[in-house]
């Protein structure tokens, strides 16, 4: 019982370090930024930074275009809790450690996550460009955070992963997408470890095990924040198609160009969501 107990005492002493840093703020939402998309952290109000190196138990980012700090600020008037970067398996973190900032975001009482990442299309009627918005995920990683002993006696170790995505503020997404003439597709989200990119062979059995996307990051978060009671809003920037279809074969450099493209909507999505 020590180990949990002192699973807990750490994630209590980070959350009081945010809380010291930031200020007693009721966050409306934690969003992760993930690969290509750390602007957006930049059109933020009233913005307060803290590097993941400098909170207890958290590691740094390493991963190419990750800034790795907490960014607390206003989306449009809304406070928000911002992860300019992320964590993955394939830097080496357990899914314990990748869970860990949504972890901390519950303890400072952060009622929804909404989780992005850039990903490949396995679905041949996505374009380069688009937002997938996920309806499921499939978890291909081999990982989840709660199998372990130290959060299983925090949460429930049996994480109920019905309909993990909330599926009111999924509709909400499509609406303001419709209304803002932002190109958005809906569904299914496969992760996997990485951090090779997938053969043209992973690819079709990808394909028909029914995922519409693919990448190396989200779900081991989703069910992280699942555990902790928070709704979970997750969406894709598909920055290339999957190896092997259309002569594809994807590059990490493409994935932070398209991603460059797109911070304006993505902003907007955010927008719509909070509104909400």
């Amino acid at each position: 019982m020590a180990a949990s107990n002192e699973l807990e005492r750490q994630l209590e002493r980070a959350a009081g370090q945010l809380r010291h840093h930031f200020g007693e703020v009721n966050y409306e939402a934690l969003i992760i930024l993930g690969s290509g998309l750390n602007a957006v952290a930049e059109k933020l109000s009233d913005v307060s930074t803290l590097a993941f190196s400098q909170v207890e138990g958290m590691q740094a980012s390493t991963a190419a275009g990750h800034v790795g700090q907490f960014v607390s600020g206003k989306l449009a008037g809304h406070h928000v809790l911002v992860m300019q970067g992320r964590l993955h398996g394939y830097e080496g973190y357990t899914a314990q450690g990748v869970a860990y900032p949504v972890w901390i975001a519950a303890r400072l009482g952060v009622p929804l996550l909404i989780t992005s990442n850039a990903a490949g299309a396995l679905n041949v009627d996505y374009q380069v460009g688009d937002f997938c918005l996920m309806s499921d995920q499939i978890n291909l990683t081999g990982r989840n955070p709660m199998a372990a002993a130290q959060p299983a006696q925090i949460y429930d170790r049996f994480v109920g992963m019905y309909e993990a995505f909330d599926p009111e503020l999924r509709d909400r997404v499509v609406h303001v997408a419709r209304e803002r003439a932002i190109s958005l597709q809906v569904g299914v989200y496969v992760g996997l470890l990485g951090p090779s990119f997938e053969t043209p062979a992973e690819i079709r059995m990808l394909q028909l095990l029914g995922g519409d996307s693919v990448a190396m990051s989200v779900c081991e978060e989703v069910i992280g924040a699942r555990a902790a009671g928070m709704r979970v809003v997750g969406i894709s920037l598909i920055t290339n198609m999957g190896c092997g279809i259309e002569g594809s074969n994807p590059t990490d450099l493409e994935v932070h160009d398209v991603g460059a493209t797109r911070v304006d909507d993505f902003y907007q999505l955010l927008e719509g969501i909070l509104a909400s």
